[in-house]
Parts: C-alpha cells; sequence; structure tokens
C-alpha cells in the first residue's frame, strides 16, 4: 500500500487548523487504498492552536504533531516538517485555506502518472491588486537572475515524491530557499494553477521583514548576479567619474577665468557614490551572513515534544455523520 504524507505548518491558526484538518481527512476518504498521515508542525504559536492540535492527535492516529520549542520562523520550520514525513508521497500545504487542500485529488492523480514533483502555481490571487503585482515582479526578476529556471508565482505548495524528498535531505541546507531546490532539482513536473483566495480567517502571519528576508533569501540563493552588477557598478563608477573629471578640467583650461567648478558637484557625486557603496556592501553583507547559516550548520528546529509518530501511515477511518456536517459547516470553500 502507497503512503501519502501531507504536511501543514501553523502559527496562531487556532481559526483555521481543526477546519483544514477535516476537509484533509474528508478528502481522503476517497483514497482508501492509500495509507496518510497528516503531521502538523506548530511554531509556537501563543493562541489554542497547540491545544486543538494534541486534541485532534489524541482522537485520531492519522495525525502527527510536532510542537516547536520556540518561533524558528517561515524557512525553517516548514521544511523540518517536510523531512519527518514519511510517504511515498509528500504535500506540503499551508493551514490558512490559500492553498487549497482541494487540488489534492489532482495531485494524486497526476503523480499516479509518474510525476516527480506536482507544483501548484497560482494565476490569481484574491489579495491586494498592488500587492500581487508586486510578487509578480519579485518573482519576474529572480527568473531573470537566476542561473536555473525558476517558477513563477509557485510558493512550495505542491506534491513530492519521496525521490525529491531525498535530495532535499541531501542538499544539508540549515536556511534552504525550498522554491530554487525544487527548480534546481527539475526532475518530471506537472504544473496545476489556482486562484489564491482571499484569507478567510484569522490575520497573516507575514510582515516587511518576512517578506523582505525570502525575497532576499531567493537572490542569493539561485544568482551571482547581484554581486557580479557590483563589480560592473564600480567599474561604470570609475570610468564615469574619470569622463567627469576630464570634462571639468577641460572646462577649467579654456575657460579658466569664467568657469568655477564649485563644491555643489562634489557633494552631490561624493553622496551618490558612498550611498551607492552601501548598497553594495548590504548585497554583499547578504551573501556573507548566508554562508555564516551554512558554516554553523544549526538543526531546521528544536522539538519541544512531538505526538503520534509511534503510529504509523494507516488507510482512512470512517467519518460519522455529525463529523461531515462539521466539515461543510467549517471549511471554507477555496
Amino acid at each position: 500500500m502507497k503512503t501519502v504524507s501531507i504536511v501543514t505548518h501553523a502559527y496562531n491558526e487556532e481559526d483555521n487548523i481543526e477546519a483544514l484538518y477535516l476537509r484533509v481527512r474528508e478528502i481522503m476518504q476517497a483514497y482508501p487504498h492509500y495509507a496518510y498521515e497528516h503531521i502538523f508542525i506548530d511554531n509556537h504559536s501563543t493562541d489554542s492552536t497547540v491545544a486543538i492540535l494534541k486534541r485532534l492527535a489524541v482522537a485520531d492516529h492519522h495525525v502527527k504533531v510536532i510542537v516547536n520549542a520556540r518561533n524558528f520562523g517561515h524557512i525553517r520550520s516548514p521544511i523540518h516538517a517536510l523531512l519527518q514525513a514519511r510517504g511515498d508521497a509528500v504535500i506540503g500545504i499551508a493551514s490558512d485555506f490559500q492553498e487549497p487542500p482541494d487540488l489534492i485529488p489532482e495531485m494524486l492523480a497526476a503523480w499516479e502518472q509518474g510525476y516527480k514533483m506536482v507544483l501548484c502555481i497560482k494565476n490569481a490571487s484574491g489579495e491586494s491588486g498592488l500587492v500581487y503585482w508586486m510578487r509578480k515582479q519579485y518573482y519576474r526578476t529572480v527568473e531573470r537572475l537566476s542561473s536555473v529556471e525558476t517558477i513563477q508565482n509557485y510558493t512550495g505548495f505542491g506534491l513530492y515524491d519521496r525521490e525529491v524528498v531525498d535530495i532535499v535531505r541531501s542538499f544539508n541546507d540549515p536556511y534552504p530557499y525550498f522554491r530554487g531546490i525544487v527548480a534546481e532539482i527539475s526532475l518530471p513536473n506537472k504544473r496545476l494553477y489556482f486562484h489564491q483566495p482571499a484569507r478567510k480567517r484569522g490575520i497573516t502571519k507575514n510582515n516587511f521583514y518576512t517578506l523582505y528576508d525570502i525575497a532576499m533569501l531567493g537572490f542569493v540563493s539561485t544568482s551571482k548576479v547581484p554581486l557580479r552588477l557590483a563589480t560592473f557598478a564600480g567599474f561604470a563608477g570609475a570610468i564615469l567619474s574619470f569622463l567627469i573629471a576630464l570634462f571639468y578640467l577641460c572646462a577649467k583650461i579654456i575657460f579658466w577665468k569664467t568657469f568655477s567648478v564649485g563644491v555643489a558637484p562634489m557633494i552631490i557625486g561624493l553622496f551618490f557614490l558612498q550611498s551607492l557603496m552601501l548598497v553594495f556592501f548590504g548585497i554583499i553583507g547578504e551573501y556573507v551572513g548566508a554562508i555564516y547559516t551554512k558554516v554553523q550548520q544549526r538543526p531546521h528546529t528544536i522539538e519541544r515534544e512531538r505526538i503520534g509518530f509511534e503510529f504509523p501511515p494507516m488507510p482512512p477511518s470512517p467519518i460519522n455523520s455529525s463529523e461531515l456536517t462539521a466539515t461543510s459547516t467549517v471549511a471554507p470553500s477555496s
């Protein structure tokens, strides 16, 4: 019997977590020939998320729970859960319903056709039009700068064969850019497109820092072009400075008595060059920071406790009528 692992990361998702569990459980009822497990990793929530997950794990042995000792961030926690999965296929899905669980049947069908990866890509979004446009420009920029073909508007949502998970493990990266790793692997894949719905419950946990962090990680992990841009900018600045200096020298010689250089061009040029240097020092710092993180080789997370892993993946268990009613009541449509 083939096994399927569904992996969900959560942080303060008490409004969504049980609804997602019920929806996934209902979907898996159609696949009695698969044994499955649903792994939740909690990134040190401060609400009742952990209590809900513990209750679900006691009632249903399909549910496995990892509780982190502290908040390890939005990069390290999901990858740790992915590497704990035991299934022949692993599905990564967010806990806020912005990655629709209703795509699971299509993923499994593509996997059975022989695809090693099924990548779910959003072609529209319920978020702000400006935010979605900015995301698209970011993905396009990464694709232009990357040394490998990246996947625009792909967030990591999808299905991955055991072979892919083992390759991800072999990268041994303590702070991995998962989307870049998937692009690097480039095994046969199928792409599914979906409309990303707006969040229906709770508030997003992303802020400017987390978005900036993933954006810079994308540049640093997939391309050396920013470093080379710094070198080219240095050459261009040196040539431009030489030409401007030559122009001022010629102008002073020709118009000796009337031409005055003044201090304004010098001050403007100085500030421009200094700001340019700071920008490229920052870029170099990002690469140095990535190297430092890699050298430290710290684990992705430290677990405070794990629940339910003593039970192996198992076939779907029947859902009684009251649970079906609860599913239709709490699970938002995708």
